[in-house]
């Protein structure tokens, strides 16, 4: 699956998000989010309970596991008929505002229909104001706080959801 980027000149290819690219992923796990970054074992977790997790390269590019090859990479984890997760979504900061995040996005949201689920639910940091307008280009919803959510900095997440008519 390809989806063109922002500047219309390049494509980001999302794929399956496959054991080999954990260690791509994890300087981008570590840039963004520091001390509150998951560690390889959550990622083999997540993947070891079949949970959908893509990765985005550069389209023409072959998917490796060299961390250059990554843009970004997402999860969804589905309790279908009910419900899904956005369990997360990250995007090499020298590859944002390209499209990365909304390709994710939209790929997450087209499994979560194609299994019928009805509502998708997802956490944001109350202080990412980028991503939480994202979501809400999507028809997220904010529904919730989770008071002290990401440890060890204590942040609150803005539970929001969106739900399929």
């Amino acid at each position: 699956m390809t989806a063109a980027d922002a500047t219309g000149d390049r494509s980001v290819r999302i794929d399956r998000f496959r054991w080999w690219h954990i260690d791509a992923v994890l300087p981008i796990e570590a840039d963004l989010f520091g001390v509150e970054q998951w560690s390889p074992a959550m990622f083999w977790n997540e993947l070891a309970n079949r949970h959908h997790y893509l990765v985005a390269t550069e389209s023409g590019r072959a998917v490796g596991s060299a961390a250059d090859d990554v843009l970004g990479y997402a999860g969804l984890a589905v309790a279908a008929p009910d419900e899904a997760w956005v369990q997360n979504i990250a995007v090499r900061r020298d590859a944002q505002r390209r499209g990365v995040g909304r390709a994710l996005l939209e790929a997450l949201l087209a499994e979560a229909d194609a299994r019928g689920t009805r509502d998708v639910l997802l956490e944001v940091a109350v202080d990412n104001a980028p991503a939480q307008k994202l979501y809400a280009g999507y028809d997220f919803e904010p529904i919730g706080i989770r008071r002290g959510y990401y440890q060890p900095t204590n942040t609150d997440a803005l539970v929001m959801r969106r739900t399929r008519d």
